[in-house]
């Protein structure tokens, strides 16, 4: 079943309250009761947040409105970390660990094709181009799930025994030309303060069943890397090519040899890496072949020993074949993100803790995805678990789901009661009452 045109199902979903998502609850009364009243506030956050994206370093909307919630909350908060960034403290009525939790808030140049009442209908510019906006990744559930946790963890403060530290990260889609990524910026500016957490979480969406989270130990994301390639031609009629050097036609060349790299040259099943070209711009009119052609594309990998190597032959390749046309081409390199990697004390800790809220059976282990996160960059300094929650329908199979950064993603809203409990779950392991980390 696919999602763009199921128009009576995203209408049911749209127009029904949110629901408890698990039978029986672990969480005490008091936070069980503060859960069910902030959840028609965060699925309305997360419509105002979907409606009104914002690219990166620009979400200078999302955090004022996060800032002034936090602030209603009775939070320490500090503002214009990383540019645009949020930090909440909260400190509990009791004596305990310092823990942080992590959003992000940033969307994607993506024109928005699902059909909803509060569809983007943004549009900015991207690398000199017109674009639409849209919170094609989930980043806007993020945000409000997050904000939903500081309200119920506010309003049982006298039983929370630690610091909660709220992070509200911009920037997470790539790091600017030159620049650095939200994670690591607000890393650069002292984003936990004095405080020191002893361990960070965050969660992501993706399109998985509703009522499920996904976790694994060890390699869990990839590194990514950004990569941009300039081939020089000699331009000249179209009709007259031997008068000049094609670089579109090298540039279908080097596009094609890139994909040797990981297909023949590189043990992708011990170490898995990923070449893909996802720009091509060059020349201006159909019978002129063009001076120059610029790629742009994204490098992954799990393991960072190879990382040296790939790069190595991706230079190795797209200057040989150029040469091989008579001309030249240059690669350039931004590093982006490294791998997320789960550490295994921390992470059966949290898989514990979520399979005692949501069900051991709604607790699922995937493969190490090649899909990649700046959050890496929070789990150098202390531990950090990553974590994904299914925002999928009902009935819609994985196959079926529209990807993160597709125009037709899409989030199953009753899957954020999933997200919030399972934050809140993680959470109260750490600084909660002893009852409320109880098994059931």
């Amino acid at each position: 079943m696919k999602i763009v045109g199921k128009l009576a199902l995203v209408a049911a979903l749209l127009v029904a309250a949110p629901s408890s998502a698990q039978t029986t609850s672990v969480f005490s009364a008091g936070a069980e009761s503060a859960i069910q009243s902030v959840l028609p506030r965060m699925i309305a956050w997360r419509r105002d947040f979907h409606q009104h994206p914002e690219l990166s370093y620009e979400e200078v909307r999302t955090s004022r409105i996060v800032a002034a919630h936090l602030r209603s909350l009775g939070l320490e908060v500090r503002t214009g970390v990383a540019q645009t960034g949020v930090v909440g403290v909260l400190r509990g009525g009791r004596p305990g660990p310092v823990i942080a939790l992590r959003a992000d808030m940033d969307a994607l140049p993506v024109t928005e094709e699902v059909d909803l009442p509060f569809a983007s209908r943004v549009r900015a510019t991207y690398n000199g181009q017109p674009v639409g906006v849209m919170h094609a990744c989930g980043h806007d559930t993020h945000t409000a799930v997050l904000m939903a946790a500081a309200t119920v963890l506010s309003q049982r403060r006298s039983e929370v025994a630690g610091t909660v530290i709220f992070v509200f990260q911009p920037s997470e889609e790539g790091a600017p030309a030159g620049g650095l990524g939200g994670a690591q910026r607000m890393l650069h500016e002292n984003v936990f303060g004095d405080l020191h957490p002893e361990v960070v979480y965050g969660l992501h969406a993706w399109p998985t069943p509703t009522g499920t989270v996904t976790i694994a130990s060890g390699p869990f994301m990839a590194g990514a890397d950004q990569m941009n390639i300039v081939v020089h031609g000699r331009q000249t009629h179209g009709a007259q090519p031997h008068r000049g050097i094609d670089p579109i036609v090298v540039s279908s060349e080097i596009v094609q040899a890139l994909q040797t790299i990981p297909s023949r040259q590189m043990d992708a099943v011990r170490s898995p890496v990923i070449i893909t070209i996802g720009s091509i711009h060059g020349g201006v009119r159909y019978n002129i072949i063009p001076d120059r052609v610029e790629m742009q594309g994204t490098i992954r990998y799990l393991n960072p020993e190879t990382r040296d190597d790939l790069y190595a032959r991706i230079r190795r390749t797209v200057e040989q074949v150029a040469a091989s046309a008579g001309t030249t081409a240059e690669v350039t390199i931004q590093h982006n993100a490294i791998p997320v990697v789960n550490p295994s004390e921390a992470t059966a800790r949290t898989r514990m803790a979520l399979a005692r809220a949501l069900g051991e059976q709604n607790v699922l282990t995937d493969q190490p995805n090649m899909v990649a996160e700046d959050f890496a960059y929070f789990q150098q300094g202390q531990p950090g678990v990553f974590f994904f929650y299914g925002v999928s329908p009902p009935g819609v199979s994985v196959a079926d789901a529209a990807p993160n950064h597709s125009p037709r993603f899409f989030v199953n809203e009753p899957a954020m009661e999933t997200a919030l409990r399972a934050i809140l779950a993680v959470t109260l392991d750490r600084v909660g009452p002893a009852q409320e980390a109880a098994s059931p």
